[in-house]
């Protein structure tokens, strides 16, 4: 694995093999055996639903459309980026992975390009290639010959300057010829790679018309040589038009030492603006929602404040960070607290992700998990919502708290529980708050028969991405807890239903319960609702044993992105 890949013909390689119509395997002839190996691999990848994803850019400008195929080109860039950020050794082994044509190199080359590496991401990061190390945990942001309390060590002993330096999202960590320890922006670190993608970021800002965009992506393109991602931040912020991409680096989880390293992503997406401004009337009903949680009028925040942005959009082309394992249904950023602070953060919602995991993913584990009378009651519509206002809802409730007399926050008193607390509390809360706008008459009437059928259907979804992670965790909670209520029911056969008797009541006890614990910092309470709720009981696991064959979610083939890139 010597060989030296250069930023463009890597990212021609990348291209080229994982392409938006990039097919299976060819099985074996009829009568040949199949490799144990290749049958292992096609299972585990099966997992990842083929599915063609497209946006609707009829509507564009010519020179929109140009502009959009110069961004999916910028995008291919942080697919080669987060090859090289997930691993030193990644760009070697992809060369060699290419050139293997038997059936178990197509098989390991699809598992690598699915998930991003050699390592299983829904496997724990199991290895599927042979002779590779287990997946880093300092991916590759840190020098390898180095150990977490090497790094550490050397970052208490900075002054604040370089030690602000040193943790910041955009350096890497290096040995200098001296073998001293020492920062490196990314600018540097990977300065042909972003070359090229401001390169191709230049010529969408020159074709187009829509002036937030120009200038986001001037300001964007200028970030990737001074390493300065303020002012592009909020530029990003301020878009307007109907291209809206999101490109470079922004979240932490590869850096699994510190979580400190942001790694490269790109969401390259076309607005959806009646949905967009439909979305956009939830913001005028928070502080309402806010003021009549069930929890005490003193736990309450009596101003909220302005509501940053929502876009709902069809997302084009996604790619590395934003293109490995399953597939983002909606984010919140940027991460950077100085823009937070002066502009919030925005909350895109990527409607066609979100609808192809509901058709591939949801709708089937309904058939399975459902009783026949709740199956017809699973809607996109309810889905779709619930999501945003699961994002919606993190910003409301309990923040900053006072115990003892101290001030603090529920993050810091809730210490390793609370993560799955908080996306437990933004599911329910979500539930209360769609109700209370439905009794209000702001949100349709026939929300009321969907959104908790479908909500329980979900619920199955996200268990199966483990209860060691904090979406699982949290809907374990609340499936469980809604079970002893008597508002879900399981029948003789096994399958699940709501009780439509119970179910409004079961769910404001339980967002009473989680936000009352976040006020009063309560460590104790959320470790037994963790211990005693956060769990799979025998009747969910028989559910999750018959969804074998139903995928996790799904693997993107980019058609609209294939189209743009015709000569």
């Amino acid at each position: 694995m010597s060989q030296v890949v250069t930023a463009s013909s890597l990212v021609t390689l990348l291209a080229a093999c994982s392409g938006p119509a990039t097919a299976p395997a060819t099985p074996p002839a009829a009568g040949q055996p199949d490799d144990p190996a290749v049958t292992a691999l096609r299972a585990s990848v099966a997992r990842f639903a083929p599915t063609d994803v497209s946006a609707d850019v009829s509507g564009l400008s010519a020179g929109d459309r140009t502009a959009l195929t110069h961004l999916v080109r910028a995008a291919q860039v942080m697919d080669a980026l987060f090859l090289r950020q997930v691993w030193a050794g990644n760009e070697a082994l992809l060369t060699t992975l290419v050139t293997d044509r038997t059936a178990v190199g197509e098989a390991r080359l699809r598992a690598f390009l699915v998930n991003k590496g050699p390592w299983s991401r829904l496997d724990h990061n199991e290895p599927f290639v042979s002779g590779v190390p287990a997946k880093p945990p300092s991916a590759n942001f840190y020098p390898a010959d180095a150990t977490k309390a090497d790094v550490d060590t050397w970052i208490n002993t900075l002054p604040a300057a370089a030690k602000t330096q040193a943790t910041g999202f955009f350096t890497t960590i290096r040995r200098g010829a001296d073998g001293r320890l020492t920062a490196v922006p990314y600018s540097a670190e990977y300065q042909p790679e972003l070359a090229l993608a401001a390169e191709h970021l230049r010529a969408a800002a020159a074709a187009t018309t829509d002036a937030s965009l120009k200038a986001f992506l001037e300001s964007r393109a200028a970030a990737f040589t001074s390493n300065d991602y303020y002012d592009s931040d909020v530029k990003w912020m301020e878009l307007s038009g109907a291209i809206e991409p999101t490109i470079g680096p922004y979240e932490v989880y590869e850096d699994e030492w510190f979580n400190y390293k942001a790694a490269f992503e790109a969401f390259i997406t076309v607005k959806d603006a009646t949905e967009s401004a439909h979305l956009q009337q939830f913001a005028g009903a928070l502080q309402d929602i806010e003021n009549n949680l069930p929890i005490d009028a003193k736990y309450r925040n009596p101003s909220l404040g302005a509501m940053a942005p929502i876009a709902v959009v069809n997302v084009v082309f996604s790619a590395g960070d934003a293109n490995r394992g399953v597939q983002t249904a909606a984010f919140n950023l940027p991460n950077d607290e100085r823009v937070i602070r002066e502009k919030g953060s925005k909350r895109v919602m990527l409607k066609n992700n979100q609808q192809a995991k509901f058709d591939k993913v949801l709708v089937p584990i309904s058939k399975i998990a459902l009783a026949g009378a709740d199956q017809a009651n699973v809607a996109f519509d309810a889905f779709f919502t619930h999501i945003l206002m699961h994002e919606l809802m993190h910003g409301l409730g309990p923040h900053d708290i006072t115990v003892n007399g101290r001030a603090t926050t529920v993050r810091q008193e809730l210490k390793d529980t609370y993560s799955a607390i908080e996306e437990a509390k933004a599911d329910i809360s979500g539930l209360f708050a769609l109700q209370h706008l439905v009794d209000r008459g702001q949100l349709d009437k026939k929300y009321e028969q969907t959104m908790y059928t479908t909500f329980l259907a979900s619920a199955f979804r996200s268990i199966r991405f483990g209860i060691n992670e904090a979406h699982g965790r949290g809907q374990a909670i609340q499936l469980n807890y809604l079970l002893d209520r008597g508002a879900f029911r399981v029948d003789e056969a096994g399958t699940f239903s709501v009780d439509a008797a119970a179910i409004r009541d079961g769910v404001r006890a339980l967002t009473a319960e989680i936000m009352t614990l976040q006020a009063e910092g309560d460590y104790a309470a959320a470790r037994r609702m963790i211990d005693t709720l956060g769990v799979v009981r025998p009747p969910v696991q028989a559910v999750l044993d018959k969804l074998a064959g139903v995928p996790v979610d799904i693997e993107p083939r980019f058609v609209t992105a294939a189209a743009l890139l015709q000569p």
